[in-house]
């Protein structure tokens, strides 16, 4: 498994260096001068604006400043923001609790719905349990997200006034008032990404679980004298996972797409409103990070899959792989 482990992680880092190669040229060829508000104010001298550019180095070659940006990159400098007046790392550390902790509860809601209802789905196909869970996950995947959030507003919000639709990090108070009233305005974004999430992992986990339930192995199991129960979680649900697991990994860089436009709803001050605000203001160096980041996310996610299908299969072989 070590060797296995090193040799995906070397095969990662020329796909990581070519993603940014991508993500830095499509960004420095992109419309927009983030400082065109200062060219245009006639307050600002047209030579500051020129020498800010200078400065920044934004009218070299594309390939001279992504090695500039590289070689910053790795020593721990993710640059500076040109609208903020800050370090972009610290920028993006200010947020990134708020979004971790939405994207992280959004997962596990994901998951704690999707696999019990999916594979009992799979279990009694056709049932009028199955039905039920079919429509409402076809109802859920079908559903934007900026759509469930208005109606989330609408009805937990502004109808019973239960729940908070602005999320805001200045609470006023302390000790157990301060974490149930962060855990109230969670509520909201977290449902609606967790239920998103959800519904396409009822799905699937479904079509995985019944694609493995009539399998010999699982009628040789029957036949032996298992329990029902026994063979749906050793031989039927260990095996089925595979996939599942696959799309888990898949999906946990995507959420972080789901919340750029959740964060605006909810006015969730994470890394998606950072996001949608730098590119707004064409601040070029925190939008490559946080695409970066969201690209390195995807690479991680994959590693930790292929991890995974070993301690779920054991006919997988680590040394064997290539």
């Amino acid at each position: 498994m070590p060797r296995y482990l090193l040799r995906r992680l070397f095969i990662s880092v020329p796909v990581l260096f070519g993603i940014s190669l991508v993500l830095f040229t499509i960004l420095a060829l992109a419309p927009g001068d983030p400082f065109e508000e200062l060219a245009t104010n006639p307050n600002v001298p047209a030579e500051v604006a020129q020498q800010l550019r200078q400065k920044f180095g934004l009218d070299d070659p594309v390939l001279v400043r992504y090695w500039r940006w590289v070689v910053s990159m790795l020593k721990g400098d993710w640059g500076y923001s040109f609208m903020s007046r800050v370090d972009v790392d610290t920028l993006i550390l200010q947020r990134l609790p708020t979004s971790l902790w939405i994207i992280g509860m959004s997962q596990i809601l994901g998951i704690l719905i999707a696999l019990p209802v999916g594979i009992y789905s799979a279990v009694r196909p056709y049932s009028v349990f199955d039905q039920i869970a079919t429509t409402f996950a076809f109802i859920g995947f079908s559903l934007p997200t900026f759509f469930t959030g208005l109606i989330f507003i609408l009805v937990f919000s502004i109808y019973f006034d239960w729940l908070p639709f602005i999320y805001r990090s200045d609470i006023a108070a302390t000790g157990w008032r301060w974490a149930w009233e962060y855990l109230r305005q969670s509520i909201m974004p977290v449902a609606v990404l967790g239920l998103f999430q959800a519904a396409s992992l009822t799905r699937f986990t479904r079509s995985a679980v019944l694609d493995v339930v009539q399998l010999d192995y699982v009628n040789t199991a029957r036949a032996k004298g298992l329990s029902e129960r026994v063979t749906i979680a050793k031989h039927v649900v260990r095996n089925a996972l595979i996939p599942v697991v696959t799309l888990v990994a898949l999906q946990i860089p995507n959420i972080f797409t789901g919340a750029v436009i959740t964060e605006q709803i909810f006015r969730v001050p994470g890394i998606g409103s950072l996001l949608i605000s730098a590119i707004l203001s064409n601040d070029t160096p925190v939008v490559m990070a946080i695409t970066f980041v969201y690209s390195g996310l995807v690479v991680i996610f994959n590693l930790v899959a292929d991890l995974l299908y070993g301690w779920l299969d054991p006919r997988i072989s680590y040394a064997g792989a290539r």
